[in-house]
C-alpha cells in the first residue's frame, strides 16, 4: 500500500475512525484488505453486526478509486451489507505503477483477484470501465450479481474505433482528456446533480497529474470481447444516467438489452452523479437496495 497525495485521509486514519455513525444512525465499521502479490488495496465498509446478506465489490473506473463509492459504503453498511471498494493499480491507495505498462487485463486480473478473495457469492457493483472489467473478470471467477452503472460497452455493441481515434488516445492520460479540467462552474452546470462542493471534491480526487492507462483505454475502444454467458443465470441490473457525457444513456440500455438485465435508467443524473451527488446518490443507491432486496442478495 502506498500513500497517495490525492486522498484526502490515509488508510491508517480511516481505521482510526473505527465506528462512524451512517445516515441512519447505525453504526459502521471500517476495514481494509491487501492483496500482497498485486498490491491492490480494498477498503471495506462494513456494518456492526455481520448479517446474511451477499458482499457487495465496487469497482472503479478510469482515473478514480475505492473514494468513488463513499457515499454507496456509508449506505450499504449500515443497512446491513458489507461493501468492498477495490482500487485497481496505480489509483488511489494502490500500488504505484508506470501507467504506460499497464493493460486492460492488468485490471481484469485486479478485479478477479478481488472477487477470489471474497468469495462466489458476491455482487459486484461496476461503473464506467469498471462495469466492462467485472463482465471480463466473469470469466475467470464466479459471482452471485451484476449491477453496472453507466458501462462502458463490450465490442459486441460498439463499432471499432478508427486508426487515428486509437492514435490520440495518449499512453498515460488524466482529467483533461474526459473534461475534468475546466471550471467548476462550468463542470456544474454541465452536471447539474452535483453541487459545487461535489464538483471540487471530484476534480481534487481525479488527480492533478497523468495516471491512467491509455493501452487500456486503447483496448476498450477497439472492442473487448465479453461471452454474456456466465450472467445468464444470475441477477443483473443495469443502471443509464441521462446527463452522462461518457457513456450515454441509450448506450447503458443497449448494454442491458443484451445481458437480459433488468434496467433502470436516471435522467437526471450525470455519469459521477449516479454515485458521487450529494442528493442524486440516494435514488440510485434505493435502486440497488430494492433490487438487491427482491433477489435476496
Amino acid at each position: 500500500m502506498n500513500g497517495d497525495p490525492m486522498t484526502e485521509s490515509t488508510p491508517d486514519q480511516i481505521l482510526a475512525r473505527a465506528q462512524v455513525p451512517s445516515a441512519n444512525g447505525r453504526p459502521v465499521r471500517k476495514d481494509e484488505i491487501e492483496i500482497h502479490d498485486r498490491g491492490v488495496y480494498i477498503e471495506s465498509w462494513l456494518p456492526e453486526r455481520r448479517s446474511r446478506r451477499k458482499p457487495l465489490l465496487f469497482v472503479h473506473g478510469e482515473l478514480t478509486g475505492s473514494w468513488l463509492w463513499e457515499r454507496f459504503l456509508g449506505y450499504f453498511a449500515s443497512r446491513g451489507w458489507e461493501g468492498h471498494a477495490l482500487n485497481l493499480q496505480n489509483h488511489h491507495w494502490s500500488r504505484r505503477m508506470d501507467p504506460a505498462e499497464i493493460t486492460f487485463e492488468t485490471y481484469v486480473d485486479d478485479v478477479a483477484a478481488g472477487l477470489d478473495r471474497l468469495g462466489a457469492t458476491t455482487v459486484v457493483i461496476g461503473h464506467g470501465l469498471g462495469a466492462l472489467l467485472a463482465l471480463k473478470a466473469a470469466e475467470q471467477v464466479p459471482l452471485g450479481g451484476l449491477v453496472l452503472l453507466a458501462p462502458e460497452p463490450p465490442a459486441a455493441l460498439r463499432l471499432p474505433a478508427q486508426p487515428h481515434e486509437l492514435r490520440d488516445v495518449p499512453d498515460v492520460y488524466g482529467r483533461g482528456r474526459i473534461g475534468w479540467s475546466t471550471l467548476p462552474e462550468k463542470l456544474q452546470r454541465d452536471h447539474r446533480d452535483l453541487t459545487i462542493a461535489d464538483v471540487l471534491r471530484i476534480q481534487h480526487l481525479l488527480g492533478q497529474k497523468p495516471h491512467e492507462s491509455g493501452r487500456a483505454m486503447r483496448a476498450v475502444l477497439a472492442g473487448v470481447s465479453v461471452d454474456p454467458r456466465p450472467f445468464a443465470e444470475i441477477p443483473r441490473l443495469v443502471i443509464g444516467a441521462g446527463l452522462d457525457r461518457s457513456v450515454a444513456e441509450p448506450v447503458a440500455e443497449q448494454v442491458a438489452s443484451w445481458l437480459g438485465a433488468e434496467y433502470e435508467p436516471f435522467g437526471a443524473h450525470s455519469h459521477y452523479g449516479l454515485m458521487v451527488g450529494e442528493q442524486s446518490h440516494q435514488q440510485v443507491a434505493d435502486a440497488i437496495r430494492g433490487f438487491l432486496e427482491a433477489h435476496r442478495l
